[in-house]
């Protein structure tokens, strides 16, 4: 995207915007349209460039939204499906008595639609940001058949303890798995915890940033305490136009899903949340809960929380565990408590109800 200092758009107003690389002028033209008839303001840039495609925005909220909903079905993942899509793989038995469980990855070069109207060159392991989850329990081992079926080469890194041959970074075993390519990623599942895997080859900013990232959850051989629901959310961000600059941020991919489709839990009902950070180009993220506190497990790697809190932070990589029931019913929020993020997409609702 070309631009000048006094031109350029910031990612404040992405959302007020978008770009006219982004989803074309037609494609603005249908959403201003779409707008219109749905009776929504919609709000533009002040600028001296060519006219740009617009975003509508819903200011009747709590926060303004996206207005209309991206196509899931043609994106081919929900992030309200993937809240609790546990990918627990095909299980067998080793002759020595242990689980094994097998998956299938290929790596996949797919457009998906960030936002109503912008669409994403997207990277993808099963044509899905974030990737599958990977469920298992410690001590399993673990076998990924993954296929590259891109024009670039990739691999998978797990976070965890594995052989040198297993990092899934290059000059490690196979290192590279180039177009065309594959290799079975084998090892033990440890330690228990909350894990992630994302592609390492370089340069390592573009590949994570494009969407090559997914979690990867090792229950305890005993398994956690119950909880009535759990769920898996991973903050990342969208570089729409490729400057090393989010314009957008969620968690599961779709800036303000969960605004429009809140996530439904009871009045005291125990809730754990796999909370990943996968967000490339900006140093840090965070967790924000409304009207309560939530107990906090770094790493999941341990059965004690470290922290009775209402906001956590997370670096890139980091993640952990958060636990927590609400005493009153309401729409509460959850969201970054880095302002801007929220105000771009990292915001949503859990719906309580009696």
């Amino acid at each position: 995207m070309a631009e000048s200092e006094q031109s350029r758009i910031s990612r404040r107003d992405f959302l007020k915007v978008g770009t006219a690389g982004a989803a074309g002028l037609a494609g603005g033209a249908a959403i201003l349209q779409r707008a219109g008839a749905e009776g929504g303001s919609v709000e533009w840039l002040q600028s001296d460039r060519q006219p740009l495609c617009a975003i509508p925005l819903d200011r009747t909220g709590p926060v303004p939204t996206v207005m209309g909903e991206v196509d899931h079905e043609k994106n081919g993942f929900d992030p309200s499906e993937i809240l609790t899509d546990f990918d627990y793989g095909k299980v067998t038995t080793l002759p020595s008595g242990q689980t094994l469980r097998e998956y299938e990855f290929v790596a996949i070069e797919k457009e998906i639609e960030v936002a109503p109207g912008v669409p994403f060159p997207a990277w993808t392991y099963n044509g899905r940001i974030p990737g599958p989850t990977i469920r298992c329990t410690e001590g399993d081992r673990i076998r990924i058949h993954f296929s590259n079926g891109t024009t670039h080469p990739h691999t998978i890194h797990f976070h965890g303890i594995h052989p040198y041959e297993m990092d899934g970074v290059p000059g490690a075993g196979p290192g590279d798995i180039d177009p065309g390519q594959r290799f079975t990623y084998e090892f033990d599942a440890e330690p228990f915890g909350l894990h992630l895997y994302h592609c390492h080859t370089f340069p390592l900013a573009k590949h994570i940033a494009k969407g090559l990232y997914g979690t990867f959850i090792v229950d305890p051989k005993r398994g956690w305490p119950a909880a009535d629901q759990e769920f898996v959310m991973v903050q990342n961000g969208i570089d729409v136009d490729f400057d090393e600059e989010n314009e957008i941020y969620a968690v599961n991919t779709v800036p303000f899903h969960f605004m429009g489709n809140p996530i439904p839990i009871k009045v005291g009902e125990k809730v754990r949340i796999f909370l990943v950070n996968i967000l490339e180009f900006d140093p840090i993220n965070s967790f924000h809960l409304h009207a309560n506190f939530f107990h906090y497990y770094p790493t999941g790697t341990s059965l004690t929380p470290t922290e009775f809190t209402d906001t956590i932070m997370q670096a890139q990589a980091q993640r952990g565990i958060v636990e927590f029931s609400y005493k009153f019913p309401g729409q509460f929020m959850f969201h970054a408590h880095k302002t801007e993020f929220a105000e771009l997409g990292w915001t949503g609702l859990f719906d309580v109800t009696e």
